[in-house]
């Protein structure tokens, strides 16, 4: 779940100044992780309840996505990703966390240089639909990934399966991946 050497920290706060308004697009969210998303709109995990913070905010209120806002939190990167106009985030579940050798998690949790690194190589600086997903993109890291559809399975890098997409923040769309996206896929 938590990146080892972690401590939990508690929430991520929202930037003194909100990020520009946004109206989410009319395609709704899809994958079969989508359904562990809470529907109470009232809980800080469900889509309506996303849509109303800034990515990175957004995401800590997320059961199933803690190693990653601890991972934002712990590297630095809350405030940046909470004040871009607009962002994509291959987001990685607690369990593609988990799926990292412990030795690799303890290293990226002891290094926030190579942790802030690893982690901006998920984010791309621009909003991507669902249509616009397919192809090659720049992260903020300077990584490029590939993003491919076929069969209704959206993978990332080739093997990091997109499990929910869609997901709509204040400034970003969400896609939740089973696998961190590392330099070696």
């Amino acid at each position: 779940m938590a990146l080892a050497g972690c401590g939990s920290g508690g929430e991520v706060a929202a930037p003194p100044h909100a990020a520009p308004s946004y109206t989410a697009p009319s395609v709704p969210q899809f994958g079969n992780g989508c359904a562990a998303v809470p529907a109470d709109p009232a809980n800080p995990g469900s889509f309506e309840a996303m849509a109303a913070k800034p990515v990175a905010s957004a995401l800590a209120g997320s059961e199933g996505l803690s190693g990653l806002a601890e991972g934002f939190k712990r590297a630095g990167l809350v405030s940046s990703l909470n004040d871009a106009a607009g962002l994509t985030v291959f987001a990685p579940t607690d369990g593609a966390f988990e799926k990292l050798p412990a030795a690799r998690r303890h290293a990226l949790g002891a290094d926030k240089k190579q942790l802030a690194g690893m982690l901006s190589g998920h984010v791309v600086p621009q909003r991507l639909t669902p249509s616009q997903l397919p192809g090659s993109h720049t992260t903020l890291s300077g990584a490029k990934v590939t993003v491919t559809s076929q069969g209704g399975v959206v993978k990332v890098n080739g093997s990091a399966e997109v499990v929910c997409a869609n997901v709509q923040t204040k400034n970003a769309t969400v896609y939740l991946v089973d696998t961190v996206l590392t330099a070696a896929e």
